[in-house]
């Protein structure tokens, strides 16, 4: 009994370990919104209704996170997983989009728009740690009224601290999220519970009809409401991205046992001191506090929760662009593993780079989370559309579920999304192009990137000359067999390679021991060792060796080489040579690219990272063979 007892115990407390780790990761940007949701959603009221009209908003915000978080993400979309995994390529691969497309065109209509998800989330990458942080820093000013000045350098000097940090790792700073937010979310609750005390009446705001009736008795400001009060639930996104770090329990637990409450006493606190002081919307988020040391201590603890909520985006957009490398959809970029036992945990350096410079030139045109905050919500509202386009293709195709059941649950997500997005089209004049931007020119990237691949394929790679042809060809007395073992990268795990067969035509020689080596990446998010690789004998001396990979794995070239040998073949990994096509691409031929996407390619091609590096092999072992293209 003492076992089963102790083994619960653990158990529970690995449970209770993931359900904190999850507040710190998952909830970090939607658990920050309190710091300007509510404040920029009374702002757009007339001044004469931001009393009565607060019961409205706050109807509209709980409802939304019931909807929106509750039922729509954590309910539904978190079933949709890919062997755990969750994010928005999860639902790419689940909901099998352009699965009959891949030999007519390189990338297909769904593809596109998933990828128009993909980047809107690289946007809010951008977008969510300024306005956390610089929201947070504002709250100096209801402490030392004549701070204003420093509000922005401070802004700016924890930016650049948050992104200087990357590099490190979030292994050991990561340790302290889940406490913190603890704390947080604790802090969010007692405060907001200690208003409600003393104004109950804020609790009517519970029935939905009163968000209604705001509505219907402000027509001319329902885009303007509804593109404040979808900064509730910015970050929900993390929800799915997150998954398979915590599982879908212990976000469920983190939610309905802490994040919720807190965020739901908190706002219900902020608009019983909004009522109860004629309308007041100074920041009534700080001003909940009592004045001393409680009200400093929660601006510090802000600033700690806006920095968490930084880092937690940062990461996830790394993951982001990591898993569009390893599908095609990205030029190759250096990426950095930060802990040896967490895979999940990387660094790309020049993706961290362009997002401090964005944050930071977002804090200094911007100036104020409340310009900011009409800047903000293009981007989630967009992710969140895309999300139900695809949850509704994965209910279909997947789960096999009848349009009567899919069409109108997926519908009423589509509504609310729509109506959220719809209300934030008018932000595009005031700072929404920024997200769209970043959007249209990541979309522009990847979706050059694939037909430029696509296209390279299809006329160089795609070429003939079978496996047994080549065993003909190193059989061949006019072939020079030399000792040692030949490794040649090979794109198609079919065929032959083209730099092999270029070796061959100009120095007449091959190594003993051939290895032509495709590295494959699957549409899963991590593939299991017994799949990882395989190996088989072609004749004469050659071997055809497939590795695969998941979307969210980094190859590892010489793990490979050393279970290749292991597998059989004969090979010293010290005396390998590795062989690469370097392609050096000409435009002005005939594929079927405009002309600005061959140039684009081209330019991609020349600053993307190199295989030979991309693999990390020794530099002394490589050999590259210069291949030109004409597109």
């Amino acid at each position: 009994m003492q076992t089963d007892s102790s083994g619960t115990d653990l158990r529970q407390q690995a449970k209770a370990g993931l359900a904190l780790g999850a507040l710190g990761v998952v909830f970090g940007d939607i658990g920050t919104s309190p710091l300007y949701a509510l404040r920029e959603s009374i702002l757009h009221l007339p001044e004469a209704d931001r009393t009565t009209g607060v019961l409205g908003i706050l109807s509209l915000i709980f409802w939304s996170l019931m909807i929106v978080v509750s039922w729509k993400y954590l309910t539904f979309v978190t079933r949709a997983d890919n062997r755990g995994e969750g994010g928005i390529f999860a639902l790419f691969a689940k909901a099998r989009l352009d699965a009959g497309t891949a030999k007519k065109r390189a990338i297909g209509a769904g593809t596109i728009l998933i990828l128009f998800g993909a980047s809107m989330l690289c946007g809010e990458g951008v977008i969510t740690p300024a306005i956390s942080v610089l929201s947070a820093a504002e709250g100096l000013t209801l402490i030392a009224p004549g701070a204003g000045g420093w509000v922005i350098p401070i802004a700016v000097v924890v930016l650049a601290g948050v992104f200087w940090f990357q590099s490190r790792g979030s292994g050991a700073i990561g340790r302290v999220y889940g406490p913190v937010m603890l704390v947080w979310f604790v802090s969010l609750g007692l405060l907001g519970l200690w208003q409600i005390i003393q104004t109950p009446v804020v609790l009517q705001a519970l029935n939905p009809w009163h968000g209604w009736v705001l509505l219907r008795d402000h027509p001319l400001q329902i885009t303007a409401l509804l593109g404040g009060i979808v900064l509730a639930i910015t970050g929900v996104e993390a929800i799915y991205a997150d998954m398979g770090h915590f599982g879908r329990r212990a976000i469920m637990l983190a939610w309905y046992g802490m994040a919720l409450p807190g965020l739901a006493l908190n706002y219900f606190g902020q608009g019983a001191y909004v009522i109860s002081h004629g309308g007041t919307v100074e920041n009534p988020f700080l001003a909940i506090a009592p004045e001393g040391p409680l009200r400093v201590g929660l601006l510090v603890l802000s600033m700690l929760a806006a920095i968490i909520a930084s880092q937690a985006m940062i990461s996830g957009t790394f993951s982001l662009i990591r898993s569009s490398i390893q599908l095609g959809f990205f030029p190759r970029l250096t990426v950095r593993h930060t802990n040896a036992a967490q895979s999940g945990q990387i660094y790309l350096p020049l993706v961290n780079t362009a997002l401090a410079l964005g944050a930071i030139a977002i804090v200094l045109g911007f100036k104020s989370s409340s310009n900011l905050a009409s800047a903000y919500g293009i981007a989630v509202t967009s992710a969140m559309t895309v999300t139900t386009f695809a949850f509704y293709l994965v209910a279909r195709r997947t789960w096999k579920w009848p349009v009567w059941k899919a069409a109108p649950l997926c519908g009423l997500f589509a509504f609310v999304d729509l109506g959220y997005l719809y209300a934030n089209l008018h932000k595009v004049v005031d700072g929404g192009w920024l997200p769209l931007a970043i959007g249209v020119g990541l979309i522009a990237i990847m979706h050059t990137w694939k037909t430029g691949k696509f296209e390279i394929f299809r006329r160089v790679y795609a070429n003939e000359i079978t496996e047994r042809e080549l065993c003909d060809i190193a059989a061949s007395k006019h072939i020079l067999r030399v000792r040692g073992t030949g490794v040649f990268m090979a794109g198609n795990p079919t065929g032959t390679p083209l730099v092999l067969l270029h070796h061959v035509k100009a120095n007449k020689v091959l190594h003993q021991t051939v290895v032509l080596l495709s590295v494959m990446t699957e549409e899963l998010p991590f593939v299991t060792d017994t799949e990882r690789l395989e190996v088989r004998e072609l004749g004469e001396g050659v071997w055809r060796a497939i590795a695969r990979y998941g979307y969210m794995e980094s190859p590892d070239v010489e793990s490979l080489i050393e279970r290749i040998r292991d597998a059989g073949v004969p090979l010293k990994p010290a005396e390998a040579t590795y062989y690469f096509n370097r392609e050096m691409i000409v435009t002005g031929g005939e594929a079927r690219m405009w002309e600005w996407q061959k140039h684009f390619y081209a330019f991609l091609t020349r600053n993307a990272r190199q295989a030979r590096d991309y693999y990390q092999l020794p530099p002394m072992q490589i050999i590259e063979v210069g291949l030109p293209i004409q597109l």
